[in-house]
Formats: structure tokens, C-alpha cells, sequence
């Protein structure tokens, strides 16, 4: 279907599951705040409701982008337009699909319920069939958030008035692309690609939609245009069904050739498609081996950077699909292949351009804000967290899960729960057996694949001193050694650097680890430093610098907040990209 390419982020918003029939509703909704959450009492949930204002989806009001700019507090918000369904979707059904609506989202179609959902960062959709009526229809959206109550992830949301530190502008309600799809009455709901290059072939495990009795599922896979494999299987009694695709030809997605496999799904029921979707699929291995961390069989260090996901005009929400391939570019320029995807889903779309240029990531939860001091809090985690295992499994860039980032003790001084680490990290390995996980990145460590620290040490001397028995024997430096304790895991440091420079920048606003360097050569002599030491440990399997651009107030970014260079490319592509001790 073709799209309007006027109203804001227009792209197909899921790239591994493409359907033809598909409307996009980003672009002017109307809009009203509700800081008493009164809204349902007065009736803004009625189909003829009015609200006071508007904005433009898929923007948070906090930003820019939105026209609305304001960034107190907002308890609740509300959301509606009106639509109306293309001629040409003749029956079948319809499905209200959200990109991400943070925190709980309450949804109306025409005054009538169409459901609710929990969670700021997972996508969601809901089918509104039975409640659509001829001609114009309308959606209304209520949404709630309070960062401050923890109970929540709200990541690097800051949970004061202003931001500070490593917190920044909050993000309220719909922040990414709202849409519609038809799809037939029995149609594929979702499926799972997993690689099986040792055996030339990929797996796919679907769930069906609807009556299924005689339909099945039809796999082609293509190369460069020429049909690389094929497989038909029949939809089970439990509306699902499995498949092996044999390739007759192989060709792995790797770094510097990320080869990507076009897909085609349908459903066959006597003869006929009744339902379609085009996918791709890259085949590639991850592996960890010894103090190795293998892609296709091969030692790779990870040379990655911290990846916010901010942006100034749009806070969360990337002003255009180029803007998302542009970071990754940036981060390429200057030696990294990959990123630490930090304290945010991201999504899609970033995730699709991270396939496409062979660039690796691992995918992390917002966990800052969610008191985990009880078990109780796995009720308000986990649900979200599988609903962003379940979008985000197929994509080859992501080579490791990471659920929880720095899981400080709470400000009483309740320690955390160990329950509810080890259920994530147990549930994450059973969702996905295929990738390593990492139970909280730097502290506190409770069951984990691999053993990351935070080490902002601004020394390059007494920064190399503390890895040398890693080096030497396989001693690790364990930060808060009360707390955690080393398992001979694989190791790297998942935070370091964060060097304050800020050349420029007026006022004293500025934020950063440690001192701030008094010029350039300083602060590339020490960049060097703390780098070198990480590359030259043949027991370190990468890094992870902080961070790729600043952000608001931190200022300790490779670029500025909008994506300007500070240094020279070149001198850092250098640096970073220097053969690894631990390489083959």
C-alpha cells in the first residue's frame, strides 16, 4: 500500500514481518495532559470527546518534534484521531498495531474498549475488527507513567524536574509509529528464525491466527533474487507449526559481509495463498569459547560504544529512519562494530539498519527505576522483557541479551533480590538458548554467561596495573568483591572511559567522569590508554566506551548531542580498531 510520505518516521515500522496491506496513523492526533488522571470520569474516552489540543505522533509531547515541547511531569496524557478503513481490506481482520506507547497505555476504537498494555518499551497491537464501523472511525489512547513511583523501568529517564547527570528528558505516551494491518481470518500471528549454518539450513516456528484445519505454511528462501530454498509444512492441531530449510547455498552474515537472505511466508490452504509476509534471515554462529567470544567460529573482540538513544528534537523517538542508520555509521567511522543498547529497547528499525551494516548489539532493558529489592517486581519486568525477546529474537546483529543494567541497591539501603535476577536470566535462557546473557551488567552479578565490570578509572597506569593478573593468570579484577564473585566466565570491561570534553560548551552544567582533560592531545593520550589496555589482554574478549554522542548535560560523548565530531575520525578509528590480543 502506498504510504503518505509527508507524515513523520513513514517507513514500514516492523522490517522482518512486511505485509502489503498496512495504513500508517502517524502525524496530527489531538492531545490534552490530565494530572489528576480524571480523564474516564470526564468522558475523554467517549467517541465525540474533544481534546484540548494536538500533537504530532510519533513524537512524545517532551520533545520538540511533538509541537508541544513541555517537560514537567505528566501523570496522564491522552491521544485521538479519527480514520477511515481503505476500501479495498474486505474482510479478514483488522489489528491497531503501537510501536511503543510508555508506560500503560488504555486504548478506545469508536468509544468501545480495544484493550490495554503494560510496558513502555514492547510494541503491541490489538485486533479492533468487531468494533469498527463504516466510514470514519476514531482511536483514543490514555496513557499513564510515573517515573518516580519504582515501579516502572524508565531507563535514563530522568526522575527528577531537571535533568542531571546520567538522566535526561523523559518520554511520555506514544513515542513510536502507530499503524494498521489487514490481514486474512487466518493469518500468520508471529514466528522465529533461527540460523543453522553447521547444517546449511535456518528453522522457522510460527503461531497461526485463526482456523487453520488444511492450511500450510510455505517457506522460500532467496539470494540475490535466486531461490535458495524451499519448505511446506503443515499447521499442527495447536495452531502452530515448525519447518527445516535446507540451503543450497551458504553465505554467513559476518561484519564486513553482512549477507542477509530474502523470505518469503505464506499460508496455503487447497492451492491458494491466503496470507503473505516477506522476511529476511542472516545465517551466522555465536559462540563463547574459553575467554573467547567466537562469531562463525572466529575470535572477534568487541569493540563496542554505549548507545543512549537520544536524540534533541525527539528525545526517544529518532527524527527519521536515516537518522537511525546515520548513528551506526558514525559509530563504524570512528573503529567500533557494535553497541551496548543502553537502558532502552530500540527499535526496530534501528535494529534492521544494525543487520543490514553488519553491526553487532546486545539487547538491554531500561531496568533504572524498578525497584527489584522483591520478587514482586518481576511482574512488572518480565512480561515486557519476553514481549522484547519475542520482536527482537530474528535479528543477527543482536549476539547477547543483557535484562538489567547496574542494579543498585535501593535508596533505603534494601539490597537487591538475587530471585529476580536469576528468574530473568534463567527465563531469557529459555526463551533463547542461541545467545549469551548477561544477568545485570557491571554490579550485581548473581548467575551470569559472561563477567562484566564498570571501571571509569581515568589512569591509564593504574587502569592497566588492575587487569594484569587477568592477563597473566586469569585473576579478575572484581568490583564490589562482597557482592559478586569472578567464575572464571568470559570477561570485559562493559564501561569505561566516559572522558569529560566539552570544548566549547559555555556554563557549568556539563557532566562527565573524572577530570576533564586540558586539551585534546590529553584527552586522545588518555583514550589511548585506558583502549591499549583493553586490547592488549589476551583473557579480555572487548570493551565497551562511553559513550558514542553526548547527551543533554553528559558531555563525555566521540560526537555532540547532534551528532558533530569532536576528534579526529581517523586518530579513534585507529585506535579502536588495532588487531586484539585475543583475535585469531
Amino acid at each position: 500500500m502506498m504510504q503518505n510520505n509527508s507524515i513523520p518516521r513513514p517507513e514500514y515500522p516492523r522490517p522482518q514481518f512486511v505485509r502489503d496491506a498496512w495504513l500508517n496513523l502517524n502525524g496530527e492526533w489531538q492531545f490534552e495532559m490530565d494530572p489528576g488522571k480524571s480523564g474516564i470520569a470526564r468522558g475523554l474516552n467517549k467517541e465525540d470527546a474533544k481534546l484540548s489540543g494536538a500533537i504530532t505522533v510519533p513524537f512524545c509531547p517532551e520533545s520538540e518534534l511533538s509541537g508541544i515541547g513541555h517537560t514537567d511531569f505528566m501523570p496522564a496524557v491522552w491521544y485521538k484521531r479519527s480514520f477511515e478503513v481503505p476500501d479495498d481490506w474486505n474482510g479478514g481482520r483488522v489489528l491497531l498495531h503501537f510501536g511503543a506507547v510508555d508506560y500503560e497505555a488504555e486504548v478506545w476504537v469508536n468509544g468501545k474498549q480495544a484493550g490495554s498494555h503494560r510496558g513502555g518499551y514492547s510494541s503491541f497491537s490489538f485486533d479492533i475488527t468487531p468494533l469498527l464501523q463504516a466510514g470514519s472511525n476514531t482511536i483514543t489512547v490514555y496513557a499513564v507513567d510515573d517515573t518516580r513511583s519504582g515501579k516502572q523501568p524508565r531507563g535514563k529517564q530522568s526522575y527528577n524536574f531537571h535533568s542531571g547527570g546520567c538522566d535526561y528528558t523523559r518520554t511520555t505516551g506514544i513515542w513510536q509509529t502507530v499503524w494498521l494491518e489487514h490481514v486474512p481470518d487466518c493469518y500468520i500471528e508471529s514466528f522465529r528464525l533461527t540460523p543453522d549454518p553447521d547444517n546449511g539450513a535456518f528453522h522457522v516456528a510460527a503461531k497461526i491466527k485463526g482456523p487453520s484445519n488444511g492450511v500450510h505454511l510455505q517457506c522460500v528462501a532467496m539470494l540475490d533474487g535466486q531461490e535458495a530454498g524451499r519448505q511446506t509444512s503443515a499447521v499442527g492441531s495447536m495452531s502452530s507449526v515448525t519447518a527445516t530449510v535446507a540451503l543450497s547455498e551458504i553465505h554467513l552474515w559476518e561484519m564486513d559481509s553482512p549477507v542477509l537472505y530474502d523470505l518469503k511466508l505464506e499460508l496455503v490452504h487447497e492451492g491458494k495463498t491466503i496470507d503473505a509476509a516477506d522476511s529476511y534471515f542472516g545465517l551466522r554462529t555465536v559462540q563463547l569459547d574459553g575467554m573467547a567470544f567466537r562469531l562463525n567460529g572466529k575470535s572477534v573482540f568487541q569493540r563496542l560504544v554505549l548507545d543512549q538513544g537520544f536524540y534533541p528534537d525527539g528525545i526517544y523517538t529518532a527524527p527519521s529512519d536515516e537518522a537511525l542508520k546515520r548513528d551506526i555509521e558514525l559509530s563504524q567511522a570512528v573503529g567500533f562494530n557494535g553497541a551496548r543498547l543502553h537502558e532502552k529497547m530500540f527499535e526496530p528499525r534501528f535494529l534492521y539498519w544494525a543487520d543490514k551494516l553488519g553491526y553487532l548489539v546486545w539487547g538491554e532493558h531500561a531496568n533504572w527505576g524498578l525497584d527489584i529489592t522483591d520478587v514482586s517486581a518481576l511482574a512488572r519486568f518480565l512480561p515486557e522483557w519476553i514481549e522484547g525477546i519475542e520482536r527482537d529474537y530474528n535479528h543477527p546483529s543482536i549476539v547477547g541479551w543483557c535484562p538489567f543494567n547496574e542494579t543498585w541497591d535501593s535508596s533505603r539501603g534494601t539490597r537487591q533480590d538475587n530471585d529476580v535476577l536469576r528468574i530473568v536470566y534463567e527465563t531469557t535462557k529459555a526463551l533463547d538458548p542461541t545467545r549469551p546473557v548477561i544477568d545485570t551488567s557491571g554490579n550485581y552479578h548473581v548467575v551470569t554467561d559472561i563477567f562484566d565490570v564498570h571501571d571509569y578509572d581515568q589512569n591509564p597506569e593504574t587502569f592497566r596495573e588492575r587487569y594484569r593478573p587477568l592477563a597473566e593468570n586469569g585473576e579478575a579484577w572484581v568490583s564490589y568483591p562482597d557482592r559478586q564473585a569472578y567464575g572464571g566466565q568470559p570477561y570485559f570491561v562493559s564501561e569505561y572511559g566516559g572522558i569529560w570534553w566539552n570544548p566549547g560548551q559555555t556554563g557549568e552544567n556539563g557532566w562527565g567522569y573524572g577530570d576533564r582533560p586540558k586539551s585534546e592531545q590529553e584527552f586522545m593520550e588518555r583514550y589511548e590508554g585506558l583502549t591499549n589496555t583493553l586490547l592488549d589482554n589476551p583473557n579480555m574478549f572487548g570493551f565497551c566506551y562511553t559513550q558514542l554522542y553526548d547527551v543533554e548535560q553528559e558531555v563525555n560523548g566521540l560526537y555532540t548531542y547532534a551528532r558533530e565530531p569532536k576528534f579526529n575520525a581517523e586518530k579513534l578509528h585507529a585506535i579502536n580498531s588495532r588487531k586484539a590480543a585475543i583475535e585469531d
